[in-house]
């Protein structure tokens, strides 16, 4: 019975490629790629996945946990220590049990003959493509402990990107959920209280009174579990939209248009991806390679496409400024500026400045968002429960006026 195996191999030209394939063996994909020129460096079966697959959070090693351990293994490598010994003690060291498991079994690949690079390559849960891919070009130029302390300053400005995303986006959400929350128990609480009054005044209620009852009874009786139901089921169903590939993207398009978080995330892919490619290709990996690499790890559909455009054209003998233009997804500033530093030779230098901007940037849009968004989340929960309280004593203030 044929069965689908994974591997990663290299080609004639020396570039790393994956990929999947069905055969009935491990040594008939061996065949098959050495018939591709193509040689095979892992191959192993895929593995299935679980029906609770999908409930599994990351790989359990950090991002810290990687700098740290990257940072640890440069020094010793700098201070001449061989690479399967820097293995051994660090895989004792590591806090993380995951981390340190895994470094158990890349120690033992590299003692069984296997590179360093090839070796994480087998645990992309916890290492990802680029890391393998700049350690495979600090192996072949002799500079890994350079390369490693690059990777381990990359990963930290990654970190830092990341955090302010998060900080810009738990502010807003923290707030909304808190405003809705008040309003619901003043409507499912309180508001009863007050229409149970207005019942045994009799008479005609005023209109905003009316409605806030109306929606208060919708509320506390089945109309409420209903809205529930229907917004987790809402959340659940985009979740498995945003799963598949052309969810994705049309996602990812919206959200880059939105007006304020749009900026934002065009900020971030921006930086994300001279940062990215910037460090692949001062590290000596190839452009192309970079390109790919880039792309995958973009987050953004919208941006991983145009990536991929911009190396089918690069592939053919054009500039990478050029069809970075044309894609119209990223800034003249951007294009203009990468376009320097092609021609100036400083390609690697130029995408580093452009990224050290765009961070800049991202913090200003940060710091406009959050202002902006606090008076107005401020004048949504006030005025929400103004106008409730107002709504309700509208008839208390009839009586008074009928009274006097």
């Amino acid at each position: 019975m044929a069965n689908v195996f994974v591997w990663s191999g290299k080609t004639t030209r020396g570039a790393v490629e994956s990929g999947e394939i069905t055969a009935n063996s491990r040594e008939e994909v061996i065949a098959q790629l050495r018939k591709k020129n193509i040689t095979p460096t892992v191959v192993k079966p895929k593995e299935k996945k679980s029906p609770l697959a999908g409930l599994q959070f990351g790989s359990g090693v950090s991002d810290k946990d990687i700098v740290v351990f990257t940072r640890q293994f440069a020094t010793m490598i700098d201070a001449g220590l061989p690479l399967v010994q820097a293995l051994e003690i660090l895989s004792t060291q590591v806090e993380n049990k995951v981390l340190a498991k895994t470094i158990s079994a890349v120690k033992s690949d590299v003692e069984a003959g296997s590179t360093y690079a090839d070796a994480l390559r087998k645990h992309p849960r916890v290492f990802s493509e680029l890391y393998a891919n700049m350690v495979a070009a600090g192996e072949s130029g002799g500079i890994l402990d350079t390369i490693l302390n690059r990777l381990a300053a990359y990963i930290e400005k990654a970190m830092k990107l990341k955090k302010r995303v998060k900080g810009a986006l738990v502010y807003p959400i923290v707030v909304s959920t808190i405003a809705i929350l008040v309003i619901a128990v003043i409507m499912i609480l309180v508001v009863p209280t007050f229409s149970k009054m207005f019942a045994t005044m009799g008479g005609t209620l005023p209109l905003p009174t009316l409605i806030i009852i109306k929606l208060s009874s919708f509320l506390a009786g089945i109309g409420g579990v209903v809205l529930l139901f229907a917004i987790i089921a809402f959340f659940v169903a985009f979740a498995q939209f945003r799963r598949t590939e052309t969810g994705k993207a049309a996602t990812d398009r919206i959200f880059l248009r939105l007006p304020v978080f749009g900026i934002l995330l065009r900020k971030v892919a921006v930086a994300k991806f001279t940062r990215t490619l910037g460090t692949l290709v001062s590290s000596g990996v190839p452009i192309l390679d970079g390109l790919e690499i880039t792309a995958k790890t973009a987050g953004n559909k919208v941006i991983e496409y145009a990536v991929r455009d911009v190396r089918t054209a690069v592939s053919e003998g054009k500039t990478l400024a050029e069809p970075l233009m044309k894609s119209k997804v990223f800034p003249p500033m951007v294009t203009h500026m990468i376009a320097v530093g092609e021609s100036t030779g400083q390609l690697d230098t130029m995408l580093g400045k452009i990224a050290d901007f765009y961070d800049d940037e991202v913090d200003n849009a940060v710091a406009n968002l959050t202002a902006m968004m606090e008076p107005m989340l401020m004048v949504f929960l006030g005025g929400s429960v103004g106008f409730i309280v107002v709504a309700m004593y509208l008839p208390i203030f009839k009586l008074i006026t009928l009274i006097k």
